[in-house]
């Protein structure tokens, strides 16, 4: 395979390691002006000055011209709902008119509304849904994403929903990381006796999934209306015996504990936090859990804000998602979130970056090979059309990306 080298880059900015780092090192991009990348087998084999390494690898090489624009690691997501079919702009009319999340939900809308839809709609139906979504994650500068079964609540709908995303990784340029959230709601044929559901989940559903490798991670929705903490320990558990990682909705709403319980299991990772408690920080910071903070879905739900900065403070390494779904936060923009962080969460713009990168990948356990730009590294690279690294959050609500590259190949940003 010919090395590809893009040079002509204004500036390359980055983080660095294989594991999340706290908010110290967030805010430590390094820095390198008229930088090029040369790119063997899909992974970053040399960084270093443009002129230098045209000199050394332009005769037998591919060659991009970066045409000055600023290059960061491409941006992982960890934490969207994938794959799904419909849309709930009618819930999205309802909040205006004052309804909250938790009314819609317990009236029937909600997620049920759409696991109504997902039951119904063909395995090639959500395929093609989740490629269009997938390509406007792509457009946004993102080049590794979690995706999440729990639109199904029954066997057969959540292995369809995982075996979509199997296809997905095979036909989508992109990498998706699986994981099983069948503990995501209360399906309605259970609403009358929910352990019947539970014993569902840890009796046939569970063992399925990891019979047939569909999910790295499972996750769980621990929340008042949804998932106690001893129901959420008890699947979990489950799910850690039979070999899966972890991954919690926490705290999200009220302060149930759901990050001290991630803590306890040894989940990867704590995502949501809007309502987290001190003990549940202290607990995240002891035990090295990466805070998954999801500011779209605060944004749009008018729910208040993750604690960030005393997440921070306290050691807490953060990540960053859009929550991508089609209930409370119907957007693929990473860029936004960037620019939510540091108005509401106190982010600066590198720490913003290193949250969407570094510490994101660390999240879904592929910080060994993707998140920043180094040696040995996926190249999965992306090039803004801006001035510097500190412009992308600051110039809100249009697409800055010039070019988008994926294991060492450009994609097209208009499939």
């Amino acid at each position: 395979m010919k090395t590809l080298l893009i040079h002509n880059i204004a500036i390359l900015a980055t983080n660095q390691g294989k594991s999340a780092v706290d908010a110290k090192k967030m805010a430590q991009l390094s820095l390198l002006e008229d930088a090029a990348v040369a790119i063997s087998e899909g992974k970053i084999r040399e960084i270093g000055p443009s002129k230098e390494l045209r000199k050394k690898y332009e005769k037998n090489s591919q060659l991009l011209d970066a045409q000055q624009t600023v290059a960061l690691p491409g941006f992982v997501e960890p934490h969207t709902h994938l794959p799904f079919v419909g849309s709930r702009e009618q819930e999205f009319e309802m909040r205006v008119l004052g309804k909250s999340y938790v009314e819609i939900s317990q009236a029937g809308g909600g997620i049920l509304n759409t696991v109504e839809k997902v039951r119904k709609a063909s395995e090639e139906e959500l395929l093609q849904t989740a490629k269009k979504h997938a390509w406007n994650l792509a457009k946004c500068g993102v080049t590794t994403v979690e995706a999440k079964s729990g639109y199904g609540l029954d066997l057969e709908t959540e292995l369809k929903q995982l075996r979509v995303l199997r296809r997905l990784q095979k036909e989508h340029p992109l990498d998706f990381v699986p994981t099983f959230l069948g503990a995501h709601e209360i399906p309605p044929e259970y609403r009358n006796n929910r352990n019947a559901y539970i014993r569902l989940l840890l009796e046939e559903v569970l063992p399925r999934v990891r019979q047939e490798n569909l999910a790295e991670f499972c996750d769980i929705f621990c929340e008042e209306h949804v998932f106690s903490v001893q129901e959420s320990r008890r699947i979990l558990r489950r799910a850690k015996e039979l070999g899966f990682g972890l991954k919690i909705h926490a705290d999200e709403i009220r302060p149930l504990g759901g990050a001290e319980l991630a803590a306890e299991l040894g989940a990867i990772s704590a995502d949501h936090l809007g309502a987290i408690s001190l003990q549940g920080i202290q607990a995240l910071a002891k035990n090295n859990v990466v805070g998954v903070l999801l500011p779209g879905t605060s944004f749009s739900l008018k729910l208040p804000y993750a604690p960030a900065k005393k997440l921070m403070e306290a050691g807490v390494p953060l990540a960053l998602s859009t929550d991508l779904n089609p209930g409370s936060s119907m957007t693929e923009s990473m860029p936004l979130m960037l620019t939510l962080a540091c108005l509401y969460l106190e982010m600066t713009p590198y720490q913003a970056i290193t949250a969407a990168t570094l510490n994101a990948a660390a999240a879904i356990n592929r910080a060994h090979v993707c998140g920043t730009l180094e040696v040995g590294k996926w190249a999965d690279i992306a090039l803004w059309d801006i001035p510097h690294p500190r412009y992308l959050p600051y110039h809100y609500g249009v697409n800055l990306l010039k070019f988008l590259i994926k294991k060492g190949e450009v994609l097209p940003l208009s499939p």
